[in-house]
């Protein structure tokens, strides 16, 4: 343990979201120095149960996120601002670009915990999912002076993200005649038409768990959507829930999930409400079965419909790029599915990789992807291809292409399928952070999660424009 005051936050550290401090004038509260990366899921967890623990115990200490770069488009503050908020997370946040306070504090993974007393003295320090999170800050806190009205926070967020029709929007489904939209921040499901005007909402708008109509039921965090006939199946990442929309009745249960990251287990599901996911985000449905990336696992699991029951199919578990069949191969950080016939196809966001499942044998094969820590804006053959950091897939209906929302780069990328080459659609700009797909009634919709937008793009006339969304 460090009896002295710790060194002061790294002096080329940018400021993201609040006015510039020290650690020594926060001296006198107890302090957080949270390393994280923004792009990883596992960190967004551990944040998350952060503010869990602050909510109840308010203003007793002080955050500071510090965000360390994986990708290169994280060094970039307004993006890294965009994916810390994507998932919720409105503290005081520092870019920590070039890696100065990562190794001035001694830090080796993420996420990373750093516990100072309110004399600046580090007394714990928590790395990865080690330790007792709640023990520890109680500790850290123990003795410490009750806060005073009006100063529950001494360094506090500046510049929110606007108040809009939508709110970091993710998953896409589209029909010929509605879209369905995961409108993640506020916590809901929307039903479109094409041209924008909301039809129904499904979710109070509030962060909860609670199945009902579309009045009384809540999501936390919505992401990956899936339609097969009258349901529509949501990835209810917040709640780490598979849940399920009768569109008929606008109805919303629950398949499987607890509120709360935890392992899933194969069999049947028996308590849907018992039986644990851990951040589910992509979804495809094929032969009465959902196909689930669970991002928080790194693996691929499927629910039987007709069974009702939990599969492990493919991903040892731990965040690696490895082809192999079934539990041998490994992934990292799955974010998004699309199925066709008996192919699984698996967008891996750390990965920075496409991969195939066939869905006979559970065989694993990366499709473009150049190893786990390489990345890039390459067009060209699959053997020199690359992205960077993509979020969602979606499959063409009519041509064996695959279309990919390029997150890192800011691009809507396609694969020809069957050995083809990945090439870069031209459009009139850059994109703010595409994290869903879809394809239907003649056009290609795409989330631009960072912009609170939904696009459509014309892929015959060439022609970017945003949907309108008004309720």
């Amino acid at each position: 343990m460090n009896v002295q005051p710790v060194q002061d936050l790294p002096e080329f550290a940018t400021w993201l979201n609040a006015t510039p401090t020290t650690l020594t004038e926060l001296r006198g509260r107890p302090v957080v120095l949270a390393f994280v990366n923004a792009a990883s899921v596992w960190c967004a967890q551990r944040l998350a149960e952060l503010a869990q623990w602050q909510s109840r115990n308010p203003g007793k200490l002080q955050l500071l996120i510090l965000q360390v770069p994986r990708f290169d488009c994280e060094r970039d503050p307004a993006q890294a601002l965009k994916l810390l908020r994507r998932q919720g997370l409105s503290g005081p946040a520092l870019l920590d670009a070039d890696w100065d306070g990562w190794r001035r504090f001694g830090v080796t993974a993420w996420p990373t915990l750093v516990l100072l007393d309110a004399q600046g003295r580090e007394r714990d320090r928590l790395v990865g999912f080690g330790g007792e999170l709640e023990r520890a800050l109680n500790a850290l806190c123990e003795g410490g002076s009750r806060p005073v009205d009006g100063d529950m926070t001494l360094v506090r967020e500046l510049h929110p993200e606007p108040r809009l029709p939508l709110s970091f929007p993710t998953g896409l489904v589209a029909t010929t005649e509605r879209l369905y939209i995961a409108d993640s921040g506020h916590h809901r499901v929307l039903e479109c038409s094409h041209g924008g005007r909301v039809l129904r909402q499904f979710g109070l708008g509030t962060a909860d768990f609670m199945d009902g109509g579309p009045a009384e039921a809540a999501f936390n965090r919505p992401q990956g959507l899936a339609l097969e006939r009258e349901s529509l199946y949501v990835a209810d990442t917040g709640n780490h829930a598979l849940r399920r929309i009768h569109l008929l009745t606008g109805q919303v249960d629950t398949l499987c999930g607890t509120g709360r990251p935890g392992e899933p287990i194969e069999g049947p599901v028996a308590q849907p409400r018992q039986t644990a996911l851990n951040h589910p985000q992509g979804l495809a449905v094929a032969d009465n079965q959902i196909h689930i990336a669970m991002a928080g696992d790194n693996r691929i699991w499927t629910y039987h419909l007709g069974q009702r029951s939990l599969q492990w199919r493919a991903g040892s578990g731990a965040i690696d790029e490895r082809d192999g069949s079934g539990h041998l191969a490994a992934f990292a950080q799955p974010a998004s599915l699309a199925a066709v016939q008996q192919a699984l196809y698996v967008c891996d966001a750390l990965g920075s990789s496409i991969r195939a499942m066939q869905l006979r044998g559970d065989l694993v094969q990366t499709l473009v992807g150049q190893g786990l820590w390489s990345f890039g804006e390459q067009d060209g053959p699959r053997t020199i291809a690359q992205l960077q950091h993509p979020q969602a897939i979606a499959l063409s209906p009519d041509a064996p292409l695959l279309w990919i929302a390029d997150a890192g780069n800011g691009r809507l990328r396609t694969l020809r399928l069957g050995g083809g080459e990945l090439s870069t659609l031209e459009l009139p700009r850059r994109l703010h952070g595409p994290a869903g797909l879809a394809l239907g009634g003649g056009a290609v919709w795409i989330a631009e999660t960072d912009a609170h937008a939904v696009l459509r793009f014309d892929p015959v006339s060439g022609v970017l424009s945003e949907v309108p969304i008004s309720e």
